[in-house]
Parts: structure tokens; sequence; C-alpha cells
């Protein structure tokens, strides 16, 4: 155990070959099923894991806030996650100190199994599954996919504002004016895996008039860009006639923001395209990162009105070979 806690800033670094770590984690019976199933969160959102802390009640919180720690002199928020995904665990021994959107904050869990380095193709999407709700996707843990467990993978945007919404923009607050053109017949290709980050990107790109596609995953986005490429390639049209931009969000099941965009870069039909990374995961080694695979931008979670920039900066880039 102490070795796993110890080990998540360290191991928080991999990116770009389309592998992850995964922290696994128990949150107790399952107050259904009866189940003690796995849970995961990526490692990158996860500053560190601790032996649970004194918690200070505050008077009022939301439901499944169970209080507040001073973590390193910062006061955080500390919600019960067995609570909220509807599991009665034996007690609650680990704080989970993560950052979301800008916003740090605590998930108290029962128990922290390991950390799982996966390839995002043994990530599947919650979506095609009998899973759903607070869970985004399922990753098999083991080669064996027959036998093999299987960790559910929490949607923690969702759960943030379920339980905090105050903290959280919804999509189309924005309070700037921002004039965005693209040509006609052109949309905006966006990859975003939680239905929370879906909505709030189409609310933004509604409010600034502009036609969208949506995809669920970073392998969905990629298909459809190559359709929309070879339609281009076949009227002898520009392929930024009809794709103006895509905006792609980093952990992705299949395949990530990172891999994404390097595929595009790489390809010389696709590579005019100006690519936006997206993310919740923010930090100046990520941004470095995006640089280093060809990325025209990256805009952390969620300001409209920072998005909105970030789409008017590419869209506006010059089209070079």
């Amino acid at each position: 155990m102490s070795e796993i806690l110890q080990e998540v800033d360290a191991r928080s670094k991999l990116a770009g070959t389309n592998k992850f770590e995964l922290l696994v984690f128990r949150l107790g019976e399952d107050n259904r099923s009866k189940t003690r199933e796995l849970f995961g969160i990526n490692v990158f959102k996860v500053r560190e894991a601790l032996v649970m802390p004194a918690i200070t009640p505050m008077p009022g919180a939301p439901e499944h806030v169970m209080g507040v720690a001073n973590i390193r002199g910062q006061i955080i928020p500390v919600i019960d996650l067995p609570g909220v995904a509807g599991c009665t665990p034996t007690g609650l021994h680990i704080l989970l100190v993560t950052e979301y959107e800008r916003s740090v904050q605590g998930f108290a869990v029962e128990e922290v199994e390991e950390i799982k380095r996966l390839e995002w193709s043994r990530v599947v999407s919650a979506e095609v599954s009998a899973a759903g709700g607070l869970v985004t996707s399922l990753a098999r843990l083991d080669e064996d996919d027959e036998k093999g467990r299987l960790a559910l993978v929490l949607d923690v945007e969702a759960i943030l504002r379920q339980v905090l919404p105050s903290r959280f923009k919804g999509g189309d607050e924005m309070n700037q004016t921002h004039t965005v053109t693209i040509p006609k017949g052109a949309l905006i290709i966006y990859a975003d895996d939680s239905g929370v980050a879906r909505t709030q990107i189409e609310k933004a790109l509604t409010k600034l008039g502009l036609p969208f596609l949506g995809t669920k995953t970073g392998k969905e986005a990629f298909d459809k860009i190559q359709e929309f490429a070879q339609a281009a390639k076949a009227s002898g049209t520009p392929v930024r006639d009809k794709i103006a931009m895509v905006l792609t969000d980093l952990e992705m099941p299949e395949m990530d923001g990172f891999t994404l965009t390097r595929k595009m870069k790489e390809d010389e039909s696709l590579k005019t395209i100006p690519v936006v990374i997206h993310s919740s995961l923010s930090g100046s080694a990520n941004e470095a990162h995006a640089n280093s695979v060809g990325a025209d931008g990256y805009v952390a979670k969620f300001l409209p009105d920072e998005l909105a920039r970030a789409v008017a900066k590419a869209i506006a880039l010059p089209v070079t070979a």
C-alpha cells in the first residue's frame, strides 16, 4: 500500500503512447448487486493518495460532502465517493486528492488496490455496455479478456457537477463577445468521452454559432475525419473547407487525444487541420507534450470564454503544407 501511495506522482507522467495508468480502488459493497466492484481514475488526475486525514464537518454542506480537509495548507472539500456511487464501505480509509478543471477536491474511498498500466485500446466506452450513469468507460485489467477483471472508470466530471454544481460552468456562460467564422459547409469535429463535457462543448459551440459533429473516442473522431478528408479529395475541395478544426479531449477509450493529434499531423491529407486539445488535465507538462505531437492549441477545461478564444485562434491559423 505505501508503495502505491508514494508512486502516484512519479508515475503520472505517462503520455503520448496511447497508454495510461489507472489507479484502481474499492468503494465497498454495491447496495443493489451486493458485489464489490473495482473502480478506477486516471493517475494523471490524482495529485496524491493519503491515509484519511481529519475531516472538519461543514454545516449545510451538499449531500455527499463530508466536510473539508487541510491538505498541505490548502482547504479542500471531501466527497464521500461510495455514497455517490451507491456503495457501502467497511470504512473510508484513503483520500484521493484530485484536480479537475482547475478545481482541487478529495474523494474518500475504502481502499486502493493498485496502479495498472494499460493501452487505451483495453478501455471501452460504457455507453456500449450495461454500465452507465457515473461510469464513463470499462477497463480490462488483465490479458485474459474472457475471464479478466474489469474496472469501472468513473466520470469524475459528472460526479463533481452532481455534488458541487456551483463550482463549474455549464457551457454557455460567456462574458465576452467572440466572432468566429468558418467556410460555409464546414464544421468542427470534437471528441470527448464524458457526457457532461460533450454537453458543455456543444453549448459553447452553439453560442458561437458554429456547426459541429461530436464523437466519444479518439478512434471514432479519426474515422470521421478520414471520411471527410476522402470526400474532400473526391470533390477537389480543400479539407479545411470540410473540417474547420478538431477539438479533442486527452483521456478517451480506444485512442487518446495525443495519439489522435499525432496521427493527424503525420497524415499529409489531414495535417493542415488545426487541432486544439481540451482537457481537464492542466499543467505545463501536458501543454509541452501537446506541442510535441503537433497540436495547434491547448486549453484547460472549462471556461467558455477561454475555449472560445482557443477555437477562434485555431480557426484563424493559415493553411500551411
